[in-house]
């Protein structure tokens, strides 16, 4: 008796219309992991210019303003 093959051996033939549905579902998946590649990395990049920014800031502290000085009234 010949041995046969398993059944997950080979993947059953898809539908044409099954075949474009995986298609479209596997092109839209890439470019949502492309989207949010990227915007992961402007987000990053905003941060590190905001912390920056904050580091620079925190350099140049305004000094204290000056006391007025109040006028007596007689």
């Amino acid at each position: 008796m010949p041995k046969r093959a398993p059944e997950t051996l080979f993947k059953p033939k898809l539908s044409q219309s099954e075949s474009k549905a995986e298609s479209v579902s596997r092109i839209a998946m890439s470019m949502i992991e492309q989207e949010s590649t990227l915007r992961e990395a402007k987000i990053a990049r905003l941060r590190e210019a905001r912390l920056a920014q904050e580091a620079a800031e925190r350099a140049v502290a305004k000094p204290p303003p000056k006391a007025t000085r109040r006028t007596v009234k007689r």
